[in-house]
This record gives structure tokens, sequence and C-alpha cells, in this order.
């Protein structure tokens, strides 16, 4: 048992100033108390933020949603807001974890779950993420699960989130309060690929809270699917998840939005595959040349190069789904 010590602020102030190096905050505490139980992470204090404002969905100014860093997945999720506006988010929250965990888990800290490796959470392997400097065990181990987009040699493992995909691609903006004040952060910026720095995941520093999570007023509610894809129907990771968004008329495509999981160590967007569907109108032919961009560069390893061809056949199909609206 690794000792540690416990604060409970009744303020977000509070809880900053109570932060210090070793500190970790925690809510539902679904993958950090995991984690802890593995001695993957072991902080010397625990903040508990569960009594912070920090639980509402409110509507913006200009239309959108301010999402409270507490908000249970579960509660997100069935928002009739979230359904009407947001069915894309909705559908992505609902296709992860198991009902016990979405009543637990919290908006900010599925942002904040650690990448998905089985060698991550084995200490007794060498690992980059947790041991800077000592190897990828998964390189050259069973490595099916693992990256084919942006990874590095210093790792190659995926970030896990289902949520996280679809608001990447609805292009949410991360709100962050830490000791030299608050800043936005736009989602393709505050999740990370490996580089030579793999034990960070994203671009918080030290004492940083998430306070909210913005939508946009686009919501793409008339087309857009989340797809997933994965060994077993329920409670299990993406092999490969997509989640696509079109913005139609009846000329063709007037926009796009497509984000893959479970193929990098980030959620996976490229301008350059959306831009390629604007103006062109929704058939096979015009998905697949998207997923061509978008894969471009994608290489495996011994186990999980098979990933490659079921992102591609996964994203055409996502976007077939998407195409045919709300009244699938």
């Amino acid at each position: 048992m690794n000792p540690f010590s416990y604060a409970r602020p009744s303020s977000v102030d509070e809880a900053i100033g109570q932060f210090r190096p070793d500190s970790r905050y925690i809510a539902g505490g679904t993958n950090l108390l995991d984690l802890m139980k593995e001695n993957v992470t072991r902080p010397t204090q625990l903040i508990d933020i569960t009594r912070l404002p920090l639980a509402d969905i409110e509507e913006t100014a200009d239309g959108g949603l301010r999402i409270g860093a507490l908000v249970s997945n579960a509660d997100l999720a069935w928002h009739p807001l979230v359904e009407q506006r947001y069915p894309l988010l909705s559908q992505a929250i609902l296709a992860g974890a198991s009902p016990q965990l979405r009543n637990m888990a919290t908006t900010g800290g599925n942002l904040l779950q650690r990448t998905r490796c089985y060698y991550f959470y084995d200490s007794t392997t060498p690992c980059n993420k947790r041991e800077p400097g000592s190897g990828c065990s998964a390189r050259n181990g069973l490595n099916r699960i693992h990256a084919i987009l942006g990874h590095s040699d210093a790792c190659i493992a995926v970030h896990p989130s289902d949520m996280c995909v679809a608001m990447a691609a609805l292009e949410a903006v991360v709100h962050v309060q830490g000791p030299q004040g608050e800043r936005r952060i736009a989602f393709a910026d505050f999740h990370r690929l490996p580089g030579d720095e793999p034990e960070r995941d994203n671009t918080l520093v030290d004492g940083e809270l998430i306070t909210a999570v913005e939508l946009p007023p686009q919501g793409f509610a008339d087309y857009s699917c989340y797809l997933k894809l994965r060994d077993r129907a329920s409670y299990a990771f993406a092999l490969v998840s997509v989640a696509a968004a079109l913005d139609m008329d009846a000329t063709g495509i007037r926009g796009a939005r497509i984000a893959l999981g479970g193929v990098a160590h980030k959620p996976w967007r490229k301008a350059e595959a959306e831009a390629a569907l604007t103006g062109e109108p929704a058939d096979e032919a015009a998905f697949s040349a998207a997923a061509d961009i978008l894969l471009e560069g994608a290489s495996g390893f011994e186990h999980n190069a098979f990933k490659i061809e079921l992102a591609r056949r996964a994203i055409v199909r996502a976007l077939t789904d998407a195409a045919k609206g709300a009244a699938r």
C-alpha cells in the first residue's frame, strides 16, 4: 500500500491551490484507481473535486453547449439537448464502458484516461510511458490493439476513449484553470502524439484542472454516425472506431468531419480527408478516396497490420451510414 494524503476542496481556486507535483485530481476514479492498484501511478495526494460546482450542462450564447467537467458520462449521453443536437456524442458515450462505469465516469476524467497498452499496465515490463527511456515492450510483443498511425519508436499505445473521438469530430473546446489562470484548448491540441515524450498524454501543465468542455453550435444532428468495431459486443475497447459527420444538401456534401479511435495515441483527424469530401456526392467512391487520405502513412506491427484495412472499411461504412440521415 502506497500512502497518500486526501483533500476535499470546495472551490476550484482551493483545489488548484492545494495541488503539488505528485498530486492527482480525482472524481469518479474509474481509471485513476485502477492505475494506483497496479502501481502504475503513485500519487502522494488525492484532491477530491466532487464538491466543486462543475456538474451542469448549459446552453451557450451562440447556441452551443457548455458541459461541466463533473457531468457523468451517463447524464451527458442521455441529456435531451445532447441527444437532439449532438447524437454523435451520445452514440459514442453509450458505445463505451458499462452502465455502471458511465454512472461514475466524468466528462473531465474521460479526457484524461491513460492510453491503452497491456505493457503500460504491467509494472514488471519495460514501458517508456511509465519509465521514460526503459523501452517499449509492445513493439516486439503482443501488439494487436496498438497504433497504426502517429506512433513513434518510443510508444505505439492508443487512446482508449470513445467520447473523445466524437468530441474531436465535433471540434469541442476544453476549458481549463490552473495556477497561471484560465485558458481554452482546441480539442485537436489537447491530446498528444507520443513522439519522444510518451509519458505525456495531453498538453495540461501541473495543477491545471479541466472545468468544462464546450461544444459548438454545429452538431451534425441530421447526418452523423459513430461506428465501433471491437472483439465483443459490449465493454470492450475499440480496435477501430469512426466518428463521421456530414453537412449535406440536395447536391451532395457541403462539409465533413471524420475522427478515428483505436488507431493512434490521440483521436485521429486529417483536414485533407475532410476537404476531399466537400462538394462531392455522398457515394462509395468519395468515401473510399477520403479513407485513403485519412490512412496515408499507416503502418502496422506483427499482430495489428489488419487494422489498416479494417479502418478503411470502417470509414466507408460510417460515412455511408451517416449519409443515410437521422431517419435511418
